[in-house]
């Protein structure tokens, strides 16, 4: 099992739109992070869809060893 590049050790506040569906990068390699640009191609992960279920910030993981993706749970606190 292949572990996925932890792009950041904290999370993305993003402000996400109620309804609208977002594409999560969980492989880590992603340039346009915390979402999915494609660069999962070639390996074992695909992106996580999610629609948002209210329009405000939202913390979304960027170490990708969260146990609640996309959001953050803190799992990057461990990970140094």
């Amino acid at each position: 099992m292949e572990t996925p590049v932890v792009a950041e050790a904290a999370p993305a506040i993003v402000d996400l739109v109620e309804g609208k569906t977002y594409f999560w990068c969980a492989c880590g390699r992603s340039k346009k992070q915390p979402f999915c640009d494609g660069s999962h191609k070639g390996t074992s992960f695909q992106p996580v869809s999610f629609t948002a279920d209210k329009s405000k910030k939202h913390f979304l993981c960027q170490c990708k060893h969260s146990t609640k993706k996309p959001f953050c749970d803190g799992s990057h606190k461990h990970l140094l």
